[in-house]
């Protein structure tokens, strides 16, 4: 070290710049001065390197009383002039700082140089620099990095937050990222015009030297999905310390975590969010509104059903979705209860012109004819597909909706399944159709109770040229099917049939599920259901008889003649029978191998609700002495109302045909037609008979008696001429 004195009128000037002197020349100095303080007035320690402990000597040593010192240079002129500035500032020589914080200040271009020339210096040991909101431009981004790679060791933190150094800037400061002596831990880049490119490039160099930072804040920025895509695939890179990474707002960031765990994957990098049956809450409906109004969120379809959303959160979110409305195209709010309030809200959506909402459902959410009034009044021309179903909106709701629908040019799909509909909801929706048909082509009218009106009213409007209708449905997926089936095979529409008949085909399982989901809807309103020869089973007989319970009131006549229905297909039969909402009056059962347990348990049900029946055919079973007494018992119940009664051919005896006719006896005034052919009863048999026909009260039209071993009529002639059964008699066969 040299040393040059020049004495002057007794003041002293000491220039000892760039002279390699460190701590301990610097702690030298300082010792010399406090012992002799009294005459030097200006040293010049520029372009040394006294690290902060030297530096410390000497502001120290600013301090003693007896210190002369005017001038003490440890910088060059401009990062001098930053430290004048930043000492007025802040009211501390930066050089003793270990934090530098200048945010919102507008440093402009002479004070960024002077900052840079700052940070430049050895002197400056700067662990923390914070420069929020400075008007930072891309060009000054390029001074102060350079400066910083400069001297790159000792800056922990920095934030150039709220400064529009856009993607130039960071590409400046990526250079510093790069330099293996950058030993960054947080860095703070939020509101800075960024975009996927700068992304790519701050992932890039994270990459190259990975091992340091902790936390990065990118948020308020631009960065598209392959920004975020570039970030998730830096957050896999094993050599990444990143603790905490931001680029969104505090509540869209917890949204953010709350998905992913839910789903597996950042919502950042989806185009679909489904959180179905997830009870949401107040505070997680703020957070995914926070998500859904951050730019970066670019969300095509959101499906909420079933979220246990409130009136507020329905607020919170249509605020939200209208803030960035442009590439949501799905919305699905089902199974939350809006309400006409709720469904006002969410149809301010339609009153942003960017709106590009093309599918909205908002099935089973509690709406009237008031919501659909609103919905007609607010209609938007992007949306195709409209689904609200599970709505008690009722004939009411469906003229809104039938208002929208002659005005509408875009709407495609529209499901109003389950809505209360009748007729006249049926009679507006084809009139609508009919004035404005060339847009709607699937329409979905399930589980509806239109009529045969309602039904034939839009059978009609299918047969219109113009009507571009391709799915019109009335019925569920299976009895869709069964209604295809059956269309193939009578060439009609069943729904529009009173009388079904599929004897002789072979149902199967498949087919005989898809016949019962047809007979449970409320469009089926089949008078005549006739499945004889079917190879109906027992298991299949009780998918039939429980869809015919739900659906009971309009069948009168039933024919299940040649299948093996089995004790339990018997007793789901009996169950129907004794449904009071049970109108038969027609069952054949003819050959259905019923057993005289089976027949007990079938006449009971009779028994229980026997007013309704006209017609019974129990031909070629085998029923027994206890089955024919059980049948008896039927007969003589008083309000048993049957007129013809057909047993061909179930091996009926002398002894059963007297317990036979003494039933017919206390109850003859209904009968019309007995038929009891094939079986045995031989002259004993007419015998028997021949009492019934001396009644009085018998009405008999007709009585058939063939092949049943009978060689003596007498009786029966008798009878006859003595009685007024002849009034009545219209045939009589006695053949063989």
């Amino acid at each position: 070290m040299t040393i040059c004195v020049i004495r002057k009128n007794n003041i002293f000037f000491n220039r000892l710049s760039d002279c390699s002197i460190t701590e301990e020349g610097y702690k030298a100095l300082s010792s010399a001065l406090r012992s002799n303080p009294s005459h030097l007035i200006e040293l010049d320690l520029t372009g040394n390197d006294p690290g902060q402990s030297g530096v410390k000597q000497l502001s120290d040593l600013l301090q003693d009383p007896n210190c002369q010192l005017k001038t003490l240079r440890f910088l060059g002129p401009a990062a001098d002039e930053a430290c004048q500035y930043v000492t007025g500032i802040v009211g501390k020589n930066p050089l003793l700082l270990r934090e530098l914080n200048l945010s919102e200040h507008e440093l402009g271009d002479t004070r960024v140089n002077q900052i840079a020339a700052l940070l430049q210096d050895k002197h400056c040991q700067l662990n923390t620099l914070i420069l929020y909101g400075c008007s930072i431009t891309e060009k000054q981004c390029l001074i102060l990095t350079s400066a910083l790679k400069s001297n790159p060791s000792h800056l922990r933190e920095l934030s150039l937050s709220g400064n529009q150094i856009k993607n130039t800037g960071v590409n400046h400061l990526c250079d510093v990222l790069k330099d293996s002596r950058c030993k960054l831990e947080r860095l703070r880049l939020s509101e800075c015009e960024m975009t996927d490119e700068g992304c790519s490039a701050v992932t890039s160099a994270l990459k190259s030297n990975p091992s340091h930072l902790r936390e990065l804040k990118l948020s308020r920025n631009k960065l598209g999905d392959s920004g975020v895509k570039h970030l998730s695939d830096l957050l896999m890179n094993t050599q990444c310390k990143l603790e905490k990474l931001e680029f969104l707002g505090p509540a869209a960031d917890e949204a953010c975590q709350y998905v992913t765990g839910i789903l597996g994957k950042n919502p950042l990098l989806l185009r679909e969010l489904k959180l179905s049956g997830h009870e949401l809450g107040d505070t997680r409906v703020n957070q995914i509104a926070a998500l859904l109004q951050d730019k970066h969120c670019q969300l095509n379809t959101l499906i909420l059903n079933n979220c246990c959303i409130t009136e507020g959160g329905f607020h919170v979110l249509a605020a939200a979705l209208n803030s960035n409305p442009s590439n949501l195209t799905e919305l699905d709010l089902s199974e939350n209860k809006l309400g006409n309030p709720g469904m006002k809200i969410i149809l301010t959506l339609f009153e942003n012109v960017q709106c590009r909402l093309e599918k909205l459902k908002l099935n089973c959410i509690s709406i009237t004819d008031e919501g659909c009034a609103a919905l007609a009044s607010a209609f938007n021309s992007n949306l195709r597909e409209l689904d609200l179903s599970r709505n008690q909106i009722r004939d009411s709701g469906v003229t809104e909706i039938s208002s929208l629908l002659r005005n509408s040019q875009t709407l495609q799909i529209l499901r109003l399944s389950d809505c209360s509909i009748t007729e006249e909801g049926y009679k507006a929706l084809s009139s609508a159709l009919r004035s404005n048909p060339s847009h709607l082509i699937e329409l979905d009218l399930t589980g509806n109770d239109p009529g045969q009106s309602g039904v034939k009213q839009l059978s009609d409007l299918l047969q219109d040229p113009n009507c571009q209708l391709k799915t019109l449905r009335f019925l569920g997926p299976a009895a869709d099917e069964a209604c295809q089936y059956v269309t193939g095979i009578m060439g009609k529409n069943p729904l529009l049939l009173r009388e079904l008949k599929l004897s002789g085909h072979e149902l199967r399982d498949t087919r005989v599920n898809q016949i019962a989901a047809l007979l449970q809807d409320k469009h089926c309103q089949l008078n005549t259901l006739l499945l004889y020869g079917c190879s109906i089973t027992e298991k299949q007989c009780l998918i039939l008889t429980s869809a015919l319970k739900s659906n009971p009131s309009h069948l009168r006549e039933l024919d299940l003649s040649w299948n093996k229905l089995g004790d339990s297909g018997v007793k789901h039969l009996s169950d129907l029978l004794m449904n009071t909402q049970c109108k038969l009056e027609k069952l054949v059962l003819y050959r259905c191998s019923i057993t005289e347990k089976q027949c007990l348990i079938l006449t009971s049900a009779l028994k229980s609700n026997p007013s309704h029946l006209r017609e019974l055919n129990l031909s070629r079973n085998e029923l027994g002495d206890s089955g024919v007494k059980h049948l008896s018992d039927l007969l003589m119940n008083t309000q048993c109302k049957l007129e013809k009664l057909v047993l061909c051919g179930c091996s009926i005896t002398e002894k059963q045909c007297l317990i036979l006719t003494s039933a017919l006896k206390s109850n003859p005034s209904h009968l019309r037609e007995l038929n009891l052919s094939w079986n045995q009863i031989k002259n004993t048999g007419v015998n028997h008979l021949c009492d019934v026909l001396k009644d009085s009260r018998c009405k008999l039209e007709r009585l058939s008696l063939y092949d049943c071993g009978i060689t003596d009529v007498s009786s029966l002639t008798q009878s006859l001429r003595n009685t007024k059964a002849l009034q009545f008699l219209k045939e009589l066969d006695l053949r063989r």
